[in-house]
């Protein structure tokens, strides 16, 4: 069985940052086994927090969060885990909707809370998003690929 590697991008809130640090310490064996960046103070948290090995961008309040959403529109991005605060008041940033938008046209993966983080994390584990190999222009398979025909 080939082993697909991922690219995986971490963002959270403020308020959820210590959620996602703790969902990466449970999912360490996992997500060990891909690459991921994420936005500069969450991947901190983690980083310290598990050893896990994360290219930190710029903090989400100063275009983090863009980045990443550059990196969903060009394809370099697998699967987005982004835990959002849903505190009554606080409006989501534009950004934040300009990022869902961007993986909903590019059929991305993305979870906003720990439940579906969680359903996501087994399933790649598993193998069920091994599709994303093929539609990645970035992946080693197509690199392959290229070179065969080059």
């Amino acid at each position: 069985m080939v082993i697909c590697i991922m690219e995986i991008a971490l963002i959270a809130d403020d308020a959820k940052k210590e959620l996602m640090t703790q969902f990466c310490i449970a999912y360490c064996g996992i997500l060990s086994k891909h690459k991921l960046c994420s936005t500069s103070i969450t991947g901190r948290y983690v980083a310290e927090a598990t050893g896990l090995e994360i290219e930190k961008l710029l903090p989400g309040s100063h275009g983090g969060v863009q980045q990443i959403c550059s990196r969903v529109s060009y394809n370099e991005i697998d699967v987005v885990l982004f835990f959002r605060s849903s505190e009554r008041g606080a409006s989501p940033k534009e950004e934040e909707y300009e990022l869902l938008r961007t993986c909903d046209t590019q059929n991305i993966p993305v979870a906003t809370n720990i439940a579906t983080a969680e359903i996501l994390i087994t399933a790649l584990d598993r193998g069920d998003l091994d599709w994303r190999e093929i539609v990645n222009p970035n992946s080693d398979y197509n690199k392959k690929k290229s070179k065969r025909f080059s």
